[in-house]
This record gives structure tokens, sequence and C-alpha cells, in this order.
């Protein structure tokens, strides 16, 4: 299981640094006796195999403790966006049946909200790991494994959260495809400014690397000095993040007019959303490293990338090769695959593919084909097995890696009184890849501000959800079938910024 790595690393290299946050510093030994020693207060707390634990904090070593401790138990670990508000907890923890929720002292007013009277227990993180124990006690590797290892909550196109499921062996798959590709090995030190309530921060970063026997370095939240500050310091061989991340380096070292030596970084890797040529030609003229791409889904990871030892040069707008041990098929409307050069949806099946999505039978057979998860992404690919992505069948928002359902942001809008029709389109922008922009008609009389509907938004949703613009309209356009044309809005938009 996902804890065996961490457990045969603590073997064969136990004073080697596995966890770098703050002060903290973890060997591979140490991190291996935290997790035995917080299996022992998890079951003394009343968790089982068969219990799921919610964690909803920043960046931390202790989430990753509770990741690997929930792994050797054999029980369900939901890791939650810090930036969530308290409603939105509320929903996850109702939906996945959390029992005990771990939160941080930044975040506990909000847990304490989103908790409400239910029957899940908060437990704030510091003081449960400052617990110790009497003595010593033997810790197992649970015999039965639930197959729900993993679940991760993404935004859906009808605006409620999807609940996408992981095994522990799935986990153990993707990871190990990510390591082949990026040819990671315990020589290498990575940085995680990624959060770890993100699959991509926890999963494809932390967990990766950790698989890998690397020196993981975690920073409570991302900020671009800071992260530079740590390329340098610790000498950074492997970085992930979002487009946004690397455009406010990129910004930070500009404006500031500072250099930073980044000759250790040898993967820099960008997913999450488009990245944008002229931030990648920046980026590599001001810091002398290439940006590469890689592709994946909440619900299937690794999808494309750059391999570590293919010196072929990646052409201009594909996004990368086939990961290692993945299928990709490209069909057209009908079903048929197609040949190189011609578009049409992608459909994948990845080393870690979700076992389905929570509580959502229905939603998740539809989601699959033969075995094959539908992307819901248009793409083709060449003849050197290069592929390139041409648009979205699936109505989400990417704002800076983050996924924004527009139905759960106009659900929201609806619910003002001085709103009586609202609807929500991404427009694209140079740092955070889109943006969420309303349109609204008011009510008869009403003359309701931006400023009103941003703060009336901001009691609902996360902060990266609210929208950047709210615009007043008489009526809004129509459609033959009676719904909002937003390619109407959308071309309303680009004429208004001259686009």
């Amino acid at each position: 299981m996902i804890v065996g790595f961490v457990e045969e690393h603590a073997t064969e290299r136990s004073d080697s640094v596995a966890l770098r946050f703050d002060n903290k510093v973890l060997s591979y030994s140490a991190l291996a006796r935290e997790i035995d020693r917080t299996v022992v207060l998890l079951k003394k707390a009343g968790v089982s195999a068969d219990t799921t634990i919610a964690v909803y904090c920043e960046n931390n070593i202790e989430i990753m403790v509770l990741y690997y401790a929930m792994s050797k138990l054999g029980g369900t670990f939901v890791p939650i966006n810090a930036v969530l508000s308290a409603a939105e907890v509320s929903y996850i923890l109702g939906h996945a049946d959390v029992k005990f929720l771990f939160t941080d002292k930044k975040l506990h007013e909000n847990a304490v909200t989103a908790v409400g009277d239910t029957a899940c227990s908060l437990i704030e993180v510091s003081e449960f790991f400052s617990n110790i124990l009497p003595g010593t006690e033997q810790v197992e590797q649970a015999e039965a494994i639930k197959n729900d290892f993993l679940i991760i909550y993404t935004s859906g196109s009808t605006g409620v959260p999807k609940a996408v499921l992981y095994s522990q062996p799935a986990e153990v798959a993707g990871n190990a495809s990510l390591i082949d590709m990026w040819e990671v090995t315990p020589n290498d030190k990575l940085l995680v400014a990624l959060p770890l309530g993100f699959l991509y921060g926890l999963s494809t970063a932390a967990s990766m690397a950790l698989q890998a026997g690397c020196e993981t370095i975690i920073q409570r939240r991302f900020h671009p000095r800071e992260a530079l500050e740590a390329f340098v310091e610790h000498g950074v061989t492997v970085f992930q993040g979002v487009p946004t991340m690397f455009s406010m380096m990129l910004e930070y070292a500009e404006q500031n007019g500072l250099d930073f030596d980044l000759s250790s970084m040898r993967a820099v890797i960008s997913a999450g959303a488009p990245l944008a040529s002229d931030l990648r030609t920046r980026f590599e003229s001001k810091f002398g490293v290439e940006i590469q791409d890689y592709y994946a889904l909440t619900e299937v990871r690794p999808v494309f990338g750059k391999f570590a030892g293919d010196s072929t040069p990646v052409p201009t707008g594909a996004i990368g090769k086939a990961s290692p041990c993945v299928v990709i098929k490209i069909v057209d409307g009908d079903g048929q695959e197609v040949g190189p050069g011609v578009t049409g949806e992608i459909l994948v099946r990845a080393p870690a593919t979700t076992s389905g999505y929570y509580k959502a039978p229905e939603v998740s057979a539809a989601a699959f084909i033969d075995g094959f998860f539908r992307t819901g992404d248009l793409g083709h690919v060449d003849a050197q097995g290069f592929y390139y992505l041409t648009g979205r069948i699936k109505d989400i928002i990417i704002k800076g890696g983050a996924n924004i359902a527009p139905a759960e942001v106009e659900e929201a809008l609806l619910s003002h009184p001085k709103v009586v029709q609202a609807s929500v389109v991404g427009v694209a922008d140079q740092k955070f890849g889109e943006l969420p922009v309303a349109y609204f008609v008011p009510a008869q009389g009403a003359q309701p501000t931006p400023e009103d509907l941003a703060e009336y938004c901001r009691l609902m949703l996360a902060e990266f959800k609210v929208p950047s613009e709210f615009i007043a309209l008489a009526e809004m356009p129509l459609g033959n079938t009676g719904k909002i044309d937003k390619k109407v809005l959308l071309k309303m938009w680009k004429e208004k910024a001259n686009v």
C-alpha cells in the first residue's frame, strides 16, 4: 500500500530527509515513526478502517502524516481545500459521512461553523499531535483495506461538487507513472507550494515525491518570493505549479529587479490551465529554465507530459506525449476512433483512474465508455505521438488551476433578492488563465452594486469563485431553445474588452 514506500525508505535511507516544513524536519525513519504514533492516536480517538476523516488546513506536515496513517488503518481520507467557505465544507462533511474533521487555528472558526450540530467531531491538529503516548505500541497494516482510500471533491458542471474516489493501488500506480516519466529519484528535492487540499498538490506532488524517496519541502501557502527563495536555498530540482504561480514569480522578480539562480532545477512543470506562450518565453528568458506542460484530471492521472529522457522538442501547441501505461482514444461524435490529425473527444485509461463518484452511480456510469474515462476535452494527436488540446466540452471555468462551476456561482447570485437572472462565463486572462464574469438582470426597481453582489457571493462561495466583474443587463440574450446564450455574452465581453 501507499505507506509501504515510506517504510521501505525508512529502512534503506533512514536518515535521509523526507519532509521539511518551516523549521521542522523529518527523516524517513522519523516520518515512519510519526505515522505509527498517529495510527495509535487515531485508534484511541475511535478511528478504524470503517472511518472517514477529513482535513481542512493550510499546508503542513501533519496532513501528509494523517494521509499515510489512514492508509495504514485502511480508512478513508478526504482533503478539503483550505479556501472553501464554511457552507462548502459543511456539504462535504455531510456528503462524505465524515466522522472526524481535522483543522488548524486559522480555519478553526470556519470549521466550527461547518460542523455545526452534526455528529462529526472537530479536532485541532496541533493539539492532537501534541499528545504523548505512554509507551511503544506495535502498529500493523490493516488486514481489510477499503477500496475508497481518497475522496477528492471537485467542481462539477451542474454546480454540485463531484466526489472522486481513489483506491490505494490507484494512488501507487499514478505516482509510479509520474516517477517513470519525470525520472524522479531519491536525489531529487521537490518543493510543494500547491494546496494539499487538491489532488495535484497532495498526490501528484507530495505523495509522488515521498514514494520516490525525495526530500519534500512543503510551504504553508504559495508566495512568489518564498517559493523563489526556497528554490535557491534548498537546491530544488523539481517543482509543479499552475500558470498563475509562474506568472506571479515572474512579476515579483521583474518588478523588484531581482535575479534568482535556478540552475539546480531540472523539471519545472505546469498544469491546471493553459500556459500562455508569452509567459513561457518570458519565464525561460528571466530564469533560464523551461516550463514543461503536464495534463491530468482529478479523475485520471497522469495523462500527458514531457518525458525526462526524451530530448525531442515538444512542438508548439502540443501538451506532450501519453504518460507511461496510459491508453488514449480519440473518438468522433459517434464514438468511432479517429486517426492522427483528426479532432475528437479524448478518452483515457490511466494508471490512476477513479473508481467512480461517491454516491453517484449514474454519474459514474456516464463518465466511462468501455472502461475509458470521458475527459470532456477535445484534441488530436500527430504522427509523432504528441497530443494537442483544442477545446473543452465541459462547461467549467479554470481559474489559476482551480475549477469553477458556473452553475454554482449562478445559483448563489440568483438567491440574491435583487437579482432575477444570472449567467456566469469564463473570460481569458493573462495571469489566471480564465476569470469568472457574471451578467445579471436586476429585479424591477433594484440597482444592486457590484460590491454588494461580490460581498453577498462571499457568504456562500470561496473567494476564487467570486466573479471578477458583475455586469447588469436589461435582459439576457436567449438562444433558440429559450436558454441564455452564453456565446452572445462572451461576444459582448470581447467587444467591451476590445479583444
